[in-house]
């Protein structure tokens, strides 16, 4: 996968999955809440303004989540951000690199 939305959207999908699988006790697929902060987040990303120099969301300036939902976004990412590189270490590893390169313009 080469496009840099595609991988951020896979990367949100993953972390969802092993979010929800520890606490929501999900065995397949996501529970309805994780659902729609899952549909939630693949909205925000496929209309963000900076399309493929997109910056990883912790390094982005713009906050284009609801507070509600920013806050169990990052909840998620708390979660399974420090398990990435254990589960998905070629996943980590790209997105380690797209946070490494600097926003065009």
């Amino acid at each position: 996968m080469s496009n840099r939305l595609e991988r951020e959207k896979a990367t949100m999908q993953i972390m969802l999955r092993m979010y929800c699988k520890k606490h929501h006790q999900s065995a397949a697929g996501l529970c309805p809440e994780c659902q729609v902060l899952s549909d939630y987040a693949l909205s925000r990303l496929t209309h963000c303004k900076f399309g493929e120099s997109k910056p990883t969301c912790g390094k982005c300036t713009v906050h284009c989540y609801k507070p509600e939902m920013r806050h169990k976004i990052i909840e998620v990412m708390r979660y399974a951000g420090p398990r990435m590189p254990l589960n998905h270490p070629i996943m980590a590893i790209k997105h380690l690199m797209d946070g490494l390169k600097k926003k065009e313009g």
